[in-house]
């Protein structure tokens, strides 16, 4: 069934915007500029750039509401309320999103974004096993496969990162630190998910109004840690020259000093709304595989643009890694189903088309040999 234009327009929304997040933000670890010291330093303030994701995930509450008011004015409103809930259910949740990204945005500073995108892909392994465990799922056979591949398609990632990090600003260390953190991240991310599907989703929440308030939590308790952050030493895991956990007048400081941060930065917040809103449409519209599709092609994208502005080298075993993660990813979500059916479809038919072949032929031969 062909797409309408409006489908192809949400799954072209949801591939830029998805891949511009995580490029925008790796675009900001990559400049350097002067700070509040007025001595230069590369912009390493992940904490701040959590915050501005949150920021972008809180401006979907406002597009839930414009479309409540449209749907509003409707003579036949079409969206389903909502059961009475209290917005602390998604407080658990938001601290979850808020731990999980803020420690990704650690990572990104020591890792490609290219495998910073497919290692996230290990979140199928730990919402998997999670779901199993607290909501009493049965995983299928085809589930328990993608899990396996997945683990496979993880290691080959991280030997590629352990061959390239050779020649690249990070040094060993960092990229394993980075790496190891990216997986950690994600059993963060799936206790998170764990917990929306338990608490909230049974409540008929809208997708758009659920991401709108974590982000709204998530926006404002990471705004005020970041003041006793401005105070707490980490040493040489800082990236700011006074080796405190967060340093966002620093921050600011580098902005002034170079706007383009802002640029990057802007595009972060912006892409993350904008994400949010294709990816739940394309589900809603087209379908969840597509959706999975979808996200797993933007990894190719990051990928390629990287590879593209000089960020990382080329290495064979990313390309196998990324294969392996998608087969992966594929086999959890299902999408071997629509593909094995069609090919059924397909062989069927060749065969029915060759039996009438066989059968006119026979049909031919008889009628000749009576003559």
């Amino acid at each position: 069934m062909a797409w309408s234009r409006y489908q192809l327009g949400l799954a072209a929304l949801m591939l830029v915007t998805g891949s511009i997040n995580t490029l925008a933000a790796k675009w900001a670890d990559n400049f350097s500029a002067a700070g509040c010291s007025g001595k230069e330093h590369s912009f390493q303030h992940p904490f701040l750039q959590a915050v501005g994701m949150f920021l972008g995930e809180f401006s979907c509450l406002g597009v839930f509401y414009l479309l409540v008011w449209r749907d509003w004015r409707r003579p036949e409103p079409s969206m389903a309320p909502a059961q009475p809930f209290s917005p602390l259910l998604f407080l658990p949740p938001a601290l979850c999103d808020m731990t999980g990204t803020s420690i990704m945005y650690v990572a990104l500073n020591m890792t490609s974004a290219s495998s910073f995108q497919m290692l996230r892909g290990s979140v199928i392994i730990f919402t998997g096993l999670l779901s199993v465990a607290f909501l009493g799922r049965k995983l299928e056979l085809s589930q328990w496969l993608g899990i396996l591949v997945t683990i496979v398609g993880l290691v080959v990632v991280g030997l590629a990162d352990l061959h390239s990090s050779h020649g690249q600003k990070h040094n060993l260390s960092q990229v394993i630190t980075g790496d190891l953190l990216i997986v950690m991240a994600q059993v963060i991310v799936a206790i998170q998910m764990v917990l929306e599907e338990k608490f909230v989703y049974k409540h008929n929440v809208h997708p758009l109004q659920a991401v709108g308030t974590e982000g709204f939590f998530g926006f404002i308790i990471l705004a005020l840690l970041l003041v006793p952050m401005y105070y707490i030493p980490v040493g040489s895991f800082s990236g700011n020259p006074r080796r405190t956990l967060e340093d966002a007048l620093d921050a600011f400081c580098q902005i002034g000093h170079q706007p383009l941060i802002a640029l990057a930065l802007l595009g972060n917040i912006s892409s993350i709304a904008f994400f949010n809103f294709a990816g739940i449409s394309v589900t809603k519209e087209i379908s969840a595989t597509t959706r999975m599709v979808l996200d797993s092609l933007r990894t190719l994208v990051i990928w390629a643009v990287s590879l593209a502005v000089g960020w990382e080298t080329f290495h064979g075993l990313e390309i196998l890694g990324f294969g392996v993660l998608l087969v992966g990813a594929a086999l959890y979500n299902g999408l071997h189903r629509p593909l094995l059916a069609c090919l059924i479809r397909h062989t069927d038919e060749a065969g029915s088309a060759a039996e009438r072949e066989d059968l006119l032929r026979g049909e031919s031969t008889a009628i000749n040999s009576e003559s």
